[in-house]
C-alpha cells in the first residue's frame, strides 16, 4: 500500500518578527487576547490570531 506523500511547511520566521534598537526590543503587532507570546499573522485586508481566531480588519486606504 502507498503511503500519502507529506509536504514540507514553510518555518514561521519568527527572528523577522523583532528587531532591535539599543538596549530595546521592538516586536510586531501581538494579539490583545493571547498575550505578548502569539503574534498576528498579516494578510491584505486584515491581522489574526491562529490562537484564539482574533480579527482586526485594516481600513483600505483611498488611493487619490
Amino acid at each position: 500500500m502507498a503511503r500519502k506523500q507529506v509536504k514540507n511547511k514553510k518555518p514561521s520566521e519568527r527572528w523577522k518578527k523583532y528587531k532591535l534598537e539599543g538596549n530595546k526590543v521592538i516586536r510586531d503587532k501581538t494579539c490583545p487576547k493571547c498575550g505578548p507570546a502569539y503574534f498576528l499573522a498579516k494578510h491584505s485586508n486584515r491581522v489574526y490570531c491562529g490562537n484564539c481566531h482574533y480579527v482586526e480588519m485594516l481600513k483600505k486606504e483611498e488611493s487619490k
